[in-house]
């Protein structure tokens, strides 16, 4: 048992540190030899760093790492606690994590000379995913994207077998967690392990909803959103706040599309000032009695909070910016080069009348063009439109590495929704169609991301297993009758990361969030999708959604959660050889435009 700390500093263990020879010390590392040599650099000898030390591992400690600690006598008195905390993992949200690792696409794609480094990347994925089930005590079916070849003759390349790759070494470390008697010994959940040319669409195209607008448009770092409000004395202040779980008001509109929160912030914002005697009196700036001060003075913290809240959900500033960049005709272009609605004259004409569209927009649209017009590549056409689109050099190397996320004929799923075998109309180009029976009326949030059918498809065992095989479970009936066979809940642990907060504010976190958590009790096993190479804000909308829609709390895993401008800035950093660069024609500058 832990006593409460009245002095605490939290140090870096690989930098030089100040001897505190009175205090003890918490130590929370990953179990390498690395950092176990520097354990016992700092409490072994006759002159500890620290009075004494308590251990927790980030992920399961080898043996052999066991038996080092063991072997130095002095350390074994100043020992207090040794633990294995299985946490190498970061939550975004309440049904999302990643394993931070924001260099993936660099290690993992590009250049074939990287496979040594890839392989790194992926056994420390592996641990890390790991630590999740182990943290949650699920035991998952792994399913992953199979590789495949073009012929007998073509080769499997790096990028073809990360998923597979991947899924072998999860497994390989879940075999070792079973060893632990809390850690189920049958299969409770379902993960899906897939890779960003899965969809090439979903990290560049405009997401339409607030949660993606807001990180999308608004300069933010992480959740935290830096914006101006009116100060208690006049004028303006800056302020921080975070776009979290634990704000209902966020948590309420975050998946709505842009022009509903619009409407529906407006609503509350006008119901507040109705109700709220203080904001009425505020607003209208009538002469005020004591009795009155009193009242305002004992509502002011909460009005203040809560018109705080509100004023940083009014999507005044995002319509400020649409209008000014234009961003509603790119996003029609968008959808319409994804659907097949547009191809490259429309393009032309675009780039040629909308001269003063900013360049990052100019980026994202040619990538969406070099994801549905594949073979642009090898004729130079594509470079004739970067020239017309007056591209930087830097610009241009983003867009020409879209080809690493492309994928073989074959490996294109066969699921109808989003098969590219519609090229029965010579003249479409798209790699989406429209879903049966969609509302028409919001025509730029037409495209829908693709692990949303692959879930949906996952959780009624329709997923082929020639394309989708179960790295410890090849036969789908078994999964089938272990979904629907009555036994202990893996509802009876805490569904989500995120915990219902009391709230004093006009907006209960319990009509939002606890209801949320109460209704992911009564539901069927997890499934888990994690996508090498970077998530999407609108993926983990579709998560959230497919919940809901399939009585099965769905979460998003990834090596990291890019907006658009960090997947294009690493695009930027992928590098071709000498081959590929020849192969593709990049260099050829002297080919028309059709």
């Amino acid at each position: 048992m832990f006593l409460p700390c009245l002095y605490a500093v939290v140090e870096d263990i690989n930098k030089r540190r100040q001897p505190l020879p009175n205090f003890d010390a918490v130590y929370y590392i990953q179990p390498t030899k690395e950092n176990v040599l520097i354990l016992l650099s700092d409490m072994a000898g006759k002159a500890p760093l620290y009075k004494e030390a308590y251990i927790f591992f980030s992920s399961t400690v080898p043996t052999e790492l066991v038996t080092y600690i063991k072997r130095e006598p002095a350390i074994k008195s100043r020992i207090r606690g040794m633990k294995e905390m299985n946490l190498e993992y970061i939550v975004i949200d309440s049904q999302c994590f990643i394993t931070d690792h924001g260099k993936a696409l660099e290690e993992l794609y590009g250049d074939e000379e990287i496979n040594q480094k890839g392989d790194g990347c992926l056994a420390a994925m592996a641990t890390r995913i790991a630590t999740v089930f182990a943290s949650m005590s699920e035991f998952p079916i792994i399913r992953y994207r199979a590789a495949k070849s073009l012929d007998l003759t073509t080769m499997t390349t790096f990028c073809d077998l990360i998923p597979t790759k991947l899924a072998a070494a999860v497994w390989n470390c879940l075999i070792k967690y079973k060893t632990i008697n809390s850690f189920p010994q049958t299969e409770t959940c379902e993960l899906l392990i897939l890779d960003r040319s899965i969809d090439q669409i979903a990290p560049i195209i405009h997401e339409w909803t607030y949660d993606a607008m807001c990180h999308d448009l608004l300069e933010m770092d992480g959740n935290k959103y830096v914006h101006e409000a009116p100060g208690p004395t006049g004028g303006f202040e800056r302020k921080e706040a975070l776009l979290e779980d634990h704000d209902p008001v966020w948590l309420e509109l975050r998946h709505s599309h842009i022009a509903e929160a619009s409407d529906q912030l407006h609503d509350k914002m006008t119901s507040f000032m109705s109700k709220n005697k203080a904001a009425r009196m505020h607003r209208d700036g009538n002469e005020l009695s004591s009795h009155d001060l009193q009242k305002i003075v004992q509502a002011l913290p909460q009005y203040s909070e809560q018109m705080d809240k509100l004023s940083l959900h009014i999507a005044a500033k995002i319509h400020s910016i649409r209008k000014e960049t234009r961003l509603n005709d790119v996003g029609k272009l968008e959808q319409d080069l994804v659907f097949g609605d547009a191809g490259t004259k429309d393009l032309i004409k675009f780039l040629t009348e909308q001269r003063d569209v900013t360049d990052e927009y100019k980026v994202r649209l040619l990538m969406i063009y070099a994801a549905t017009h594949p073979k642009k590549f090898e004729s130079g056409k594509l470079t004739k439109l970067m020239e017309l689109a007056n591209l930087s050099p830097d610009d241009m190397n983003a867009v020409y590495n879209m080809r690493f996320l492309q994928e073989a004929p074959e490996t294109k799923t066969s699921i109808s929704a989003f098969s590219l075998k519609f090229h029965h109309k010579k003249k479409k180009h798209g790699l989406r169609k429209d879903h049966p029976g969609e509302e028409t009326a919001l025509q730029l949030s037409r495209f829908h991301p693709m692990i949303e059918e692959l879930i949906e498809k996952l959780s009624k065992n329709e997923l082929p297993l020639n394309e989708y095989p179960c790295m410890n479970d090849p036969n789908p009936v078994s999964v089938r009758a272990r979904d629907s066979t009555p036994g202990r809940s893996m509802r009876s642990r805490p569904s989500t990361w995120a915990r219902p907060r009391s709230s004093d504010d006009g907006y209960s976190r319990d009509s939002v969030q606890s209801r949320a958590t109460s209704e992911l009790k009564k539901m069927g096993k997890r499934i888990f999708v994690f996508i090498v190479g970077g998530a999407t804000r609108s993926e983990l909308r579709v998560c959230h959604q497919l919940t809901t829609k399939l009585s099965r709390e769905v979460i998003l895993g990834s090596s990291s959660l890019d907006d658009p401008a960090q997947f294009v800035e690493k695009l930027k950093l992928l590098t071709p050889n000498q081959k590929e660069i020849l192969l593709h024609g990049f260099v050829n500058m002297n080919s028309s435009i059709m």
